[in-house]
């Protein structure tokens, strides 16, 4: 059973501390291995890639149009250290536990990276 509830900002702090205990973030690739990016609900012409503190979470959204989808693991210092400076390069917001009605945090990577500090 889900963690998530509608309260962002817990959700926020639930991505933190279960990703520093098992040190994997989830997020959702295809078969061709290509990562999932949708446009921002917040932030006109951003987009956001979405990731989860655990697979169940993750598992959760593999359906309707994200049906092609399945959780894939990142170790979190891969995450951290490699993807941040990725997605900054490329301009590309990060979605941190979003709930089953996809609504979470959208922040810029050096805030993500700044809340392992």
């Amino acid at each position: 059973m889900t963690k998530l509830t509608a309260d962002i900002q817990a959700n926020k702090a639930l991505f933190v501390t279960e990703t520093q205990a098992t040190n994997v973030v989830w997020s959702l690739r295809n078969e061709e291995g290509d990562w999932l990016s949708v446009a921002s609900s917040e932030f006109e012409d951003s987009e956001v890639m979405p990731f989860w503190s655990n697979e169940a979470d993750a598992k959760v959204q593999c359906a309707d149009e994200w049906s092609e989808f399945q959780p894939s693991e990142l170790p979190l210092d891969i995450f951290l250290e490699d993807w941040m400076i990725t997605l900054v390069e490329d301009g590309v917001l990060v979605g941190l536990n979003w709930n089953e009605s996809l609504e979470g945090a959208e922040l810029e990577p050096s805030d993500v990276a700044k809340l392992y500090l």
